[in-house]
């Protein structure tokens, strides 16, 4: 029979896309399989608003007819019409390590991409930033973080040999938290707090007070996020589903928000801790017991995972981050924290880059973006 290339068309096809990296991570020591329902909402078009301004193509492959791999091809029209790139996109790209499905998966998205006029593919690449991107391609023996990739290392090769090349990495940082945040450090924080008497930080002491602040969180990351490789905005609906799915992890203590004298939001920082070790004892799924050993996992984590941080324009440089990143490091030396991983910070991103290495961190992943012509 070979190697075959279909459409995911029905339910049976998208129970295949879903849960074939569950086989192909079989023994996989560092994969965390994704929380299923998440997943079924993910590729439902009437769940996921995405679809709406978005072209897609979900591939299985088959061969001998078993299930051996799945690429999802995006072309996002919103995003490129508002920067001027016809580029297609693939995503969510699992083979076992055979070049010949790779190869079939992969030329199959790029036709498609062609056909509707994309003169360049990339990717690995969501419908944003906020979805997985980019290839691990340092730290495999690194556990892995929720939103984030996990591949084998021959993933690597596999799309390096179908003519593809660097189009931007990502780094991940690991800090370690000090048991006595540093002088230098404290002596900064105290100059902020006194150039910024007007500002306060938001005192939130449950989930429910965290729901009013979704919406000016959410849109000042909007303002802030423009310039950034993928981002999309998201509407006030996204941002209440976005809200939705994160907020029974939400811990208040790890949101900290600075506000001005009127009560905008100016600045923010937001880190769960990590949930992978409940995910993965779970199996993905949330029911029946599933989202109890997430929460008790997460209640014994001693690693947090920063998600989203953004300064207003007009108050950068004015020592605001580091308000908001001792105000952090108290919290996660309360909760008996041990170290935070940076999540995946674009390399040319000197400024943040800059500010974490402040902190002591260090570089522990690397992911990359890839390209090809079409």
């Amino acid at each position: 029979m070979g190697i075959e290339i279909r459409e995911v068309s029905t339910k049976r096809d998208l129970w295949q896309f879903i849960h074939l990296p569950t086989d192909i991570h079989k023994g996989h020591r560092n994969w965390v399989p994704p929380v299923y329902a998440d997943e079924w909402k993910y590729f439902n078009p009437k769940e996921n608003r995405l679809f709406l301004t978005s072209d897609t193509k979900l591939l299985l492959a088959t061969e001998n007819g078993k299930p051996a791999g799945r690429i999802m091809g995006i072309i996002n029209r919103k995003y490129n019409e508002a920067h001027g790139e016809p580029d297609g996109r693939f995503c969510f790209l699992e083979t076992y390590d055979n070049t010949e499905v790779a190869a079939a998966l992969i030329g199959r998205a790029e036709s498609w991409a062609r056909q509707k006029g994309m003169k360049r593919i990339v990717g690995p690449l969501g419908f944003s930033d906020k979805d997985p991107q980019g290839l691990l391609i340092e730290g495999f023996d690194e556990p892995m973080v929720i939103a984030t990739h996990c591949n084998y290392p021959y993933m690597v090769r596999l799309v390096e040999e179908q003519g593809y090349s660097k189009k931007v990495d990502l780094v991940v940082y690991k800090i370690k938290i000090p048991e006595n945040i540093p002088e230098f450090y404290r002596r900064i924080y105290q100059r902020s707090i006194i150039n910024n008497k007007e500002l306060r930080l938001a005192s939130i002491k449950s989930r429910s007070e965290i729901k009013p602040y979704v919406r000016p969180v959410l849109t000042l990351m909007n303002e802030t996020y423009q310039d950034i490789y993928a981002f999309t905005p998201l509407d006030f609906k996204e941002m209440d589903e976005f809200a939705k799915r994160y907020l029974m992890i939400l811990e208040p203590c790890f949101l900290k928000i600075l506000e001005d004298g009127n009560g905008n939001v100016i600045a923010f920082i937001l880190a769960i801790r990590d949930i992978t070790e409940g995910i993965r004892r779970s199996r993905g799924y949330l029911f029946p017991f599933g989202i109890f050993q997430i929460l008790i996992s997460q209640k014994k984590s001693r690693r947090l995972s920063l998600l989203l941080g953004a300064i207003r324009k007009d108050y950068r440089n004015n020592g605001l981050d580091t308000i908001l990143g001792i105000s952090l490091l108290e919290d996660a030396q309360k909760y008996g924290l041990g170290v935070i991983d940076s999540h995946l910070i674009l390399e040319t991103n000197v400024k943040m880059r800059a500010e974490i290495e402040k902190m002591g961190g260090v570089i522990y992943k690397k992911y990359r973006i890839y390209q090809k012509p079409l």
